[in-house]
């Protein structure tokens, strides 16, 4: 889920898109977009955005994505969530498509709750009973995976991530770095905030354009480099990223619109009547 500050007061069209969430740059009001990222081949691409909408449940967020896939007839192999997923009616939901997916636990409760999983120094697969007071309970299928942090970050020890996961075999010690290969989404995020056209108009129809814009220049940028930008070697494909850069893209694209419309460099007073 990616979250654009919103400020002030929304009118009768902007209500309806108004996300609420923890505060963030100074307001607990957002503009909500849900993505579905795939990674092919060690490509990663952006195929789907949609504009989150206040009544929406996660569940709803979800389909609609998944909804996404279907006419580009994509089989999806393995599905990773964020956190803000981790919920009663998307389990059981995911549970229901038997689709096999992958994503973080939330950790809750001092000593029990899902914190009670936390034991040991050893990774370990076992089944929780997730419960909530309005959608009931559902039984998940629990990963604890113990990972050292090896200085990173000034941090050492042991670190425990809870993922809750269905059908999915693969082993608990590589676990972890299956899940961190979803973390170029927040990376696709990020990049995306460098050719994303920043507007001072609150239009949600607006704002969606200019995100879908964005994403659509990082493909292209991904598809160039893929094809244009690399070699294919023993061991596999090498791209030269450093060859050319998404600042670098977004310069030749500057050029060319610049060459079909110039720049004004003067500015002509209006003649003395």
């Amino acid at each position: 889920m990616h979250l654009i500050p919103y400020y002030g007061t929304p009118t009768d069209a902007e209500a309806p898109y108004i996300y609420r969430s923890q505060a963030k740059a100074g307001t607990t009001s957002f503009f909500a977009y849900a993505t579905v990222y795939v990674i092919c081949r060690n490509k990663r691409i952006t195929l789907g955005i949609h504009a989150v909408h206040r009544q929406e449940t996660l569940v709803a967020n979800v389909t609609v994505l998944l909804a996404m896939l279907s006419p580009l007839r994509v089989r999806v192999k393995r599905l990773y969530l964020d956190r803000g997923f981790y919920s009663v009616p998307v389990i059981r939901w995911l549970k229901a498509l038997n689709i096999p997916f992958l994503m973080p636990a939330v950790i809750r409760g001092k000593t029990g709750g899902t914190r009670q999983l936390l034991v040991g120094r050893t990774s370990y697969a076992t089944t929780y009973t997730l419960t909530s007071p309005q959608y009931g309970s559902v039984n998940c299928q629990m990963r604890v995976v113990c990972t050292y942090h090896k200085g990173f970050k000034g941090k050492h020890g042991i670190q425990s991530t809870l993922y809750v996961v269905h059908r999915v075999t693969v082993a608990l010690h590589q676990l972890h770095a299956h899940y961190k290969d979803r973390f170029g989404i927040e990376t696709s995020y990020r990049i995306k905030n460098h050719c994303r056209i920043r507007t001072s108009s609150k239009n949600p129809v607006t704002g969606l354009l200019f995100v879908a814009l964005a994403f659509i220049l990082v493909n292209l940028w991904v598809y160039l480099l893929w094809c244009f930008v690399s070699r294919t070697q023993r061991g596999g494909r090498v791209v030269y990223r450093e060859l050319f850069t998404l600042k670098t893209m977004l310069e030749f694209l500057s050029h060319a619109v610049e060459r079909h419309f110039p720049v004004i460099t003067a500015v002509y007073l209006p003649a003395l009547e």
